[in-house]
């Protein structure tokens, strides 16, 4: 028979008991606290009422103690399931707390960093999203779900002309729309062509004319073996390789060094032997800066492959942003390793279905932790 005590206009009511899971060291061992709530009906309006403790929110029976030690965890890169299992808390509640985190990495259109660059990454169902980050402190500036010419137009045409204009330089790679991107929205930027991206474009064009002139010869001759086994050494920088310790080769039946394999490989043909000097020159005057040097070989004249010729020919079409690569200091250095440690959260997921939870994680993975709003983090049951 329970008892009711009068306060006023309230009447109190016995003590209504919960009990709520508190996180431990051992997971198998979980601690389960007895909660007592005080009950309250006001004789009035016949409303209840009941007494709130800061140990759990109304309604939930985990404790915040436990989402805060489950939101530290997903700053981790690890499994949402290996979370769940640690703290003695169900998969969903993991998900819950996730979803309760902002995906948004930029909530003000009044600013733009002045040195931008853009790239793409294979996210949610092997789309390509489109990924901007800061040049100076690597910072995310925005993850799109697509990277189509128009989504990017309407996103940042939504800032303000000051901001805008703020902008001094945008790094890229070779793809052809996002230079009208930054010439339609950009009025101030400088396009810049990737280090990177060049000399692995050259590098390509270059190694496939070592494999045609390799299949002109036989494939138990000498030649063909200077071309087949050492092929790495062609895309090596020559300072680099071995000129003063020769070793026995089976492939070829002879003791040479790496310079020798190279030097005799290339002068089986003169286009190849062209190519290999284009890029031997072309990387070391992108490394020291030297615009005019970069300017002469990209007008080259000399007889080498159609590929390598196809290669110049884009270099020539995107003239300034490519010296402007090999002048300024920027590259998309920064976002290539970005983009590793994206694949790297993805792989531990094993993929993910819900484009605003990839970005969430992102997020948390980059201690960017940020709720959302209105709604509390200590609100997810």
């Amino acid at each position: 028979m329970s008892f009711l005590r009068l306060f006023g206009s309230f009447t109190q009511w016995p003590f209504d008991y919960q009990h709520s899971h508190y996180p431990t060291a051992n997971a198998s061992l979980p601690v389960i606290i007895r909660l007592a709530k005080q009950r309250v009906k006001c004789r009035d309006c016949d409303h209840w009422s009941m007494a709130q403790s800061e140990l759990v929110n109304k309604y939930c029976s985990i404790s915040n103690a436990s989402k805060l030690k489950v939101l530290s965890a997903l700053t981790e890169d690890r499994s949402m399931t290996s979370i769940a299992r640690e703290n003695n808390v169900s998969i969903n509640t993991v998900q819950r707390v996730l979803g309760n985190c902002s995906h948004r990495f930029i909530d003000s259109y009044e600013y733009l960093p002045a040195h931008l660059a853009f790239d793409e990454f294979k996210g949610v169902d092997r789309q390509l999203h489109f990924i901007c980050l800061d040049g100076d402190n690597h910072q995310v500036v925005q993850i799109l779900r697509t990277r189509y010419k128009k989504t990017l137009l309407k996103y940042f045409g939504r800032f303000s002309p000051q901001a805008r204009a703020n902008v001094k330089t945008v790094t890229m790679d070779l793809n052809f729309y996002y230079q009208n991107i930054v010439r339609a929205c950009f009025p101030n930027a400088q396009i810049v062509i990737d280090r990177f991206h060049m000399i692995q474009m050259l590098t390509r064009s270059f190694n496939s004319l070592r494999v045609q002139v390799m299949k002109t010869f036989d494939k138990r001759s000498r030649q063909y073996q200077l071309f087949k086994s050492p092929w790495k050494l062609y895309l090596k920088k020559f300072d680099e390789l071995e000129k003063i310790h020769p070793r026995y080769n089976w492939h070829y039946k002879d003791c040479l060094t790496q310079a020798q394999v190279v030097t005799e490989g290339i002068n089986t043909n003169t286009a190849l032997e062209n190519s290999y000097n284009l890029m031997q020159s072309f990387i070391q005057a992108v490394e020291t800066g030297n615009t005019h040097e970069l300017k002469s070989l990209i007008n080259c004249q000399d007889q080498i492959g159609t590929l390598m010729h196809k290669t110049l020919l884009t270099f020539k079409h995107n003239l300034t942003a490519v010296l402007n690569g090999a002048a300024l200091p920027y590259s998309n250095g920064c976002l290539e390793g970005f983009n590793r440690k994206i694949k790297q959260i993805e792989r531990t997921a094993f993929g993910y279905s819900n484009f605003t939870n990839l970005l969430t994680r992102i997020r948390l993975e980059e201690n960017q932790y940020k709720e959302k709003k209105p709604n509390s983090l200590l609100m997810a049951a």
